[in-house]
């Protein structure tokens, strides 16, 4: 019994991977989640007009960790529109005889749950029975988080799932000697890569499109723009999973070690695919998302279902995953030199 618990010992001391994902990476996401997750210092922005509001509620507004930008009357009859103009505006507090307290966001998001709370505790020193509306550009008060968050999963998942498998089955036929055998003939490295992403994209297309219609039509997902842009962003996203996971196979010789490697690879782009808003991530690390393949998918994903966006609004996104799949290609068909014995 010692002696084979010596053998694995040992074993698993001379695996460096192992070692990494035994000792490093719990310690790599937990750093990373302390600070997407950890308190912020986002202070929020509150658009009101200071006229409409009685003077003891400005008072103890200013008293709480916010900024106040005072706007006319006119923006605030159509806060709707002004959050729109104005992205950099949390959320806009009114007062009125006819409607009483309502606090208009962008969308339900951490950085407007944050500017009510503020905006609760100074109305708490004052009245606290008072009552508040809330209302939204985009999105509802009642929605629930699948409906909220669909969209982070709709990318999240087809990405996760093509890249296991894409990464895995390249694995599998290196290790299995076809890919030594295949590249002893006259074909091109890139033809090898084509072809491999041609194959495996295939089922990836067939899983984004089934993925979008069960949960459109079976879970009853909403969308407020046209379904054929998401389609088209799952695809895109899709095709450069198939690409990654074969960029991922280059540098593991089991498929053991493809999973290995998921805590670097495929965990830090859950966080940065939408679930947390980026400009609340400290020291400037929100901007990690542009190296992310997932943000872009998801981002154009969210600007159909979310904001009604066409191509005119979601094409940077789309060319991101393009150029991003593009890079893959050009890096496997460069790192598929080494398997080429002649």
């Amino acid at each position: 019994m010692m002696t084979l618990a010596n053998r694995v010992i040992r074993q698993t001391i001379n695996d460096k991977r192992s070692v990494m994902m035994i000792l490093v990476a719990p310690l790599l996401v937990l750093t990373l989640v302390y600070f997407l997750l950890g308190d912020s210092n986002y202070v929020p922005t509150v658009g009101m007009n200071k006229n409409t509001i009685p003077a003891p509620l400005v008072t103890a507004l200013k008293a709480q960790n916010l900024d106040i930008a005072d706007i006319s009357s006119n923006d605030a009859q159509h806060a709707k529109q002004y959050l729109k103009d104005h992205q950099d505006v949390d959320a806009i507090f009114t007062i009125s005889k006819s409607s009483g307290m309502n606090i208009t966001m962008y969308e339900p998001s951490s950085k407007g749950s944050k500017a009510v709370s503020e905006i609760q505790k100074a109305m708490a020193s004052l009245n606290p029975t008072a009552k508040m509306k809330m209302s939204y550009v985009y999105g509802t008060q009642d929605e629930s988080t699948f409906d909220s968050l669909g969209y982070v999963f709709l990318g999240l998942f087809s990405f996760f799932l093509v890249f296991i498998i894409s990464g895995m089955a390249l694995v599998r036929e290196r290790s299995g000697g076809t890919l030594e055998r295949l590249l002893m003939t006259p074909i091109k490295r890139g033809e090898v890569i084509l072809g491999y992403t041609i194959g495996y994209g295939v089922f990836a297309i067939i899983q984004a499109i089934l993925i979008v219609l069960y949960s459109f039509y079976v879970l009853k997902l909403s969308s407020v723009g046209n379904m054929g842009w998401i389609l088209a962003a799952m695809v895109l996203l899709a095709v450069t999973a198939v690409s990654f996971g074969a960029m991922i196979s280059v540098f593991a010789s089991s498929e053991l070690q493809v999973v290995q490697m998921i805590p670097f690879t495929l965990i830090p782009q859950v966080f940065f695919s939408g679930l947390i808003p980026l400009d609340l991530i400290p020291y400037h690390l929100g901007n990690l998302c542009y190296i992310m393949p997932v943000y872009y998918g998801v981002a154009a994903i969210k600007g159909v279902m979310v904001y009604g966006d066409g191509f005119l609004q979601i094409w940077p996104y789309l060319f991101g995953l393009i150029v991003y799949a593009l890079l893959l290609y050009l890096l496997n068909t460069r790192a598929l030199k080494k398997f080429r014995k002649l």
